[in-house]
């Protein structure tokens, strides 16, 4: 299982904002066969058994940012292959709660 996070930034927009621009990022890789996402505050976290779709979303994330007239967008993407075992980002997380004190 591959899970990557992605992190876009729109240089250069004409307000300080930019939801519109990730919100239609987002929108651009919703019908990727194979591949899932969770958005959060600081970026998106892509999940797929094929690290080709991982980078045809970062693709196309890039893409509609620079097609919606921005000139300069800032990419950061981290990946984590994992062959040895096979979870899912909501397994991860639950791994992560079973030791946090409550």
């Amino acid at each position: 299982m591959i899970h990557a996070e992605i992190s876009i930034y729109p240089i250069a927009t004409p307000t300080t904002s930019v939801s519109f621009y990730i919100a239609k990022a987002i929108e651009s890789i919703q019908k990727i066969e194979g591949l899932r996402y969770e958005i959060n505050p600081m970026g998106t976290v892509l999940e797929s058994d094929s690290i080709d779709k991982i980078y045809e979303a970062s693709k196309s994330i890039m893409e509609t940012v620079h097609n919606l007239g921005i000139n300069r967008v800032e990419v950061i993407l981290k990946i984590d292959s994992r062959r040895d075992k096979d979870k899912k980002m909501k397994e991860k997380i639950e791994s992560i709660n079973k030791y946090l004190k409550k």
